[in-house]
Order: C-alpha cells, then sequence, then structure tokens
C-alpha cells in the first residue's frame, strides 16, 4: 500500500449508489405500467395489491435471510448473487401472462432484492468511519430516488414505443452491467489493493477492530436487546410509506388528476427526484452535527424528528385541488422519508459492531417489509371500497392523513424503546444466548 491519501471509499460508495439505483428501477417498472397493464389484463385494485403483497411478503423473508448470508458469505460475493437473481427476475416479467405469473416472477424479484441494503449498509460500516456513514448511506439511499425517477422518465417511452415487455426486458438488463464493474473494483478494505495506508488507517478511525469476526450470534440473541427493537419500529412504522409512494402514485395522479402514462411522467420525476435532495441532505446534517461535537445519537434523533415533522403537510392532500400543489406536498414528504431513512439505516452501525451489521438490517428489513405487506392489503381494501362508492379520491385522502402521522408516531416509539448505549462488542452479545441458540 502507498503512502499518499486516496479516496478510494467514494468509489464504492458510487458503486453502492448505482446498484440501489438499478434495484428501485426494476421495482418500480411494475408500478408505472399497472394502468396499461391492469386495462390488459383486466386487474382490480385488489388484484394489484396481492401481486404487491407477494413482492413484499417474499422481501420481508428474504430481508431476514440475506442479512445473515451477506454476514457469512461477505459483501462481494453476497451482493454479486442477490443483483444477479434480481436481474433475472426483473427480465423475466417481459415472458409472463395474467396476475399469477407476475405474481410468480414478483416473488423471485422480492426475495433477491431484499439482499440490497443489508449489503450495502454492511459495506458501508466496512468502508467508511462512523462520522461519514450517514453522508455514505444518504449517497447510497439517493439510488433509490434515481431509480425511482428514472422508471417514470424511461419506462413509458419504452412501453409506448416497444411495448410493455421491452419496458421489463431492458431495464432488466442494466444489473448485469453494473456486475461487471463489482467484481472489477470491490474488494474489503484490509484487502484492497488500490487502498492507501493513510486512507486505511481513517477508515478505521472509531470502529472496532474486528478482533472477533469468529465468534457466532443469534437471531433470538439480537431480539433480545433495545437496539435492535429501536431499528425494527422505525422500519416498520415507516417503510410501507415509502411502498405506497412507489407503487400507488402513478395510480393516485390517473385517478385524481386523470393523468394517462405520457403525462405521468413529469410529475412523478419531481417527486422522486426531490428523494435524493432529502437522502443526501438528511445523511450530511446529522454527519455535520457530528462533525462539530454532538452526540452520536443525539444528531440522528435531531435530525430524524426534524423530518418526520416535514412528513405532517402530506395529511392535507384532501384539501388540496391544484394538481402542482400536491406534487409539492409529495415532493416534500418523499425528501424526508430518504433522509429519515438515510439516518435511520446507519442506527445498526452507531449501535452494533460491524459482524453483526447485516443481521441487524436483515431484521430490521423484515419489520419494513411486513409492513409494507400488510398496508397494501388495506390500500387495496380501501381503494376498492370507495371506487364503488364513486369516489376513489377519498380513500386516497384517507391513506395521505396516514402517511402524515407516520413518522412522528415512529419516531416516539423509537424514543420509548432505544437502549442508552451501543453493544460495545460482539461477546456482549454472544453472552446472552445458551450454547443451543448460538448454533442458529
Amino acid at each position: 500500500m502507498n503512502s499518499v491519501r486516496t479516496n478510494y471509499r467514494w468509489r464504492i460508495c458510487a458503486l453502492l449508489f448505482f446498484a440501489t439505483t438499478i434495484n428501485y428501477l426494476d421495482r418500480q417498472v411494475l408500478g408505472i405500467l399497472k394502468p396499461l397493464l391492469s386495462t390488459e389484463f383486466g386487474w382490480s385494485e385488489t388484484d394489484y395489491s396481492y401481486i404487491v403483497v407477494v413482492f413484499t411478503s417474499f422481501y420481508a423473508v428474504g430481508m431476514l435471510l440475506s442479512g445473515r448470508f451477506v454476514d457469512k458469505v461477505g459483501v462481494k460475493i453476497g451482493y454479486g448473487l442477490c443483483v444477479v437473481v434480481w436481474s433475472i427476475a426483473a427480465c423475466g416479467h417481459a415472458f409472463v401472462k395474467g396476475a399469477l405469473e407476475f405474481a410468480m416472477v414478483r416473488a423471485l424479484l422480492g426475495i433477491s432484492e431484499s439482499g440490497s441494503f443489508p449489503c450495502a449498509v454492511k459495506s458501508v460500516s466496512e468502508w467508511f468511519p462512523r462520522k461519514e456513514q450517514a453522508l455514505a448511506v444518504g449517497i447510497l439511499t439517493a439510488g433509490t430516488s434515481i431509480g425511482a425517477v428514472a422508471a417514470p422518465a424511461v419506462v413509458p417511452w419504452l412501453a409506448a414505443s416497444y411495448g410493455w415487455k421491452s419496458a421489463f426486458f431492458i431495464t432488466g438488463l442494466t444489473g448485469f452491467v453494473w456486475l461487471i464493474f463489482w467484481y472489477l473494483m470491490y474488494q474489503v478494505p484490509a484487502r484492497h489493493a488500490k487502498l492507501s495506508q493513510e486512507e486505511r488507517s481513517y477508515i478505521d478511525e472509531g470502529q472496532d477492530d474486528g478482533a472477533s469476526e469468529k465468534v457466532s450470534v443469534s437471531w433470538l440473541s439480537l431480539l433480545k436487546l433495545r437496539a435492535t427493537w429501536t431499528f425494527f419500529s422505525g422500519k416498520l412504522l415507516t417503510d410501507p410509506i415509502w411502498w405506497f409512494m412507489l407503487f400507488w402514485l402513478p395510480s393516485y395522479f390517473n385517478a385524481r388528476f386523470g393523468l394517462d402514462l405520457k403525462s405521468l411522467g413529469l410529475p412523478l420525476v419531481i417527486v422522486y427526484t426531490s428523494t435524493s435532495i432529502g437522502s443526501i441532505g438528511g445523511g450530511w446534517i446529522s454527519s455535520r452535527l457530528i462533525a462539530r461535537g454532538w452526540a452520536v445519537s443525539k444528531a440522528r434523533q435531531t435530525t430524524m424528528l426534524g423530518l418526520a415533522f416535514l412528513v405532517v403537510p402530506i395529511a392535507f392532500a384532501p384539501w388540496i385541488e391544484n394538481m402542482w400543489v400536491m406534487v409539492g406536498l409529495l415532493s416534500l414528504a418523499a425528501a424526508a422519508h430518504q433522509g429519515w431513512s438515510a439516518n435511520l439505516f446507519t442506527t445498526p452501525s452507531d449501535m452494533f459492531p460491524k459482524q453483526l451489521v447485516g443481521s441487524v438490517v436483515g431484521i430490521g428489513g423484515l419489520a419494513g417489509a411486513l409492513g409494507a405487506t400488510l398496508f397494501p392489503l388495506l390500500v387495496g381494501v380501501i381503494l376498492d371500497h370507495f371506487k364503488l362508492l364513486g369516489n376513489i379520491n377519498a380513500g386516497y385522502n384517507i391513506l395521505f392523513v396516514m402517511c402524515g402521522a407516520a413518522y412522528i408516531v415512529a419516531w416516539c416509539v423509537m424514543a420509548l424503546i432505544r437502549g442508552s448505549k451501543p453493544v460495545a462488542n460482539i461477546e456482549d452479545v454472544a453472552k446472552q444466548q445458551t450454547p443451543h441458540s448460538a448454533q442458529a
């Protein structure tokens, strides 16, 4: 290793950014094409909600398994396998017909895409000092926003020009391109040939020393810790709101303002572009507070509380008649969610040794996906009920009121159960398990 200061960690962050971009691009295609596919296949709102639930159910199971998987095999192999499988599943949408077959490929997409954030957050915990982790997570989380922006910008054009099957197939191929760069560029810092000793030392500041790499810890032991439940509750209560924005905003603009597939692009691009500002800005704010001497926990909590209040105005949707005002409120709420998420995703690396980060993120991801599995069922029932009454917008209004309150409720719940201090080392967790559970 050379002694000249390098910044290779930000190249790794760029790789993670593009992975999350592709991840969200692939999952968003169905939501964009939903009005077209519903007409072609005769889906009701409940039919569509079942397809969404299949995706989120398998995503939930995958989150739990992928977190443990990446802790076992490492980020390079784990992330690569996830991208291979989800790219195959994304392309597979082009070859199916009807709700059942769509549900099958969505199941494969869900279980494979679930590995993205456990892998990405674990990579950040390995590649960045604690004071930079929220900013790094904010940047990679911005990839979800760019993916969500790219979908309404590109997918309608692809569908109009080449058909909806080509839209699924072409977007699915992007993951295979990313894999080339991943295997050429990625390695853990300790074994990376292009990382300088100075940057390696900088990364190691404030991190645990990894001496306990071989200690086995069960899920049950992690569930005995308040810190795990803090992250679990935050994901459970707020992830469903983001999934609602991903899968139902196109339908909302169609129902409320009469936008067709070609007209959806600009409003959705504005909403999802704002989330990039929110994710990077939210990560930057807490990182800045830490750099100014704030305690890590206080910086995260303060930032998240401010962002929670920024979501509240979306509850006033029933009284908004102008589409562009509604676009503004949705943009504010979506940006605040991504800033919230950037800080929420750093809490496992704040509170746990890096050997456990993937598992804890997986447990929290399971919670978020469970919430996202149940919420679409409620959405489908509410919207179908009010559609039968001839007033589907009333259903959307109820849902937006729920969205506006969710983050304040989540912050309060997290504050009530938050542990007083981080888990110092992996042995502290291992001591809590029985000999039998240690083999889990």
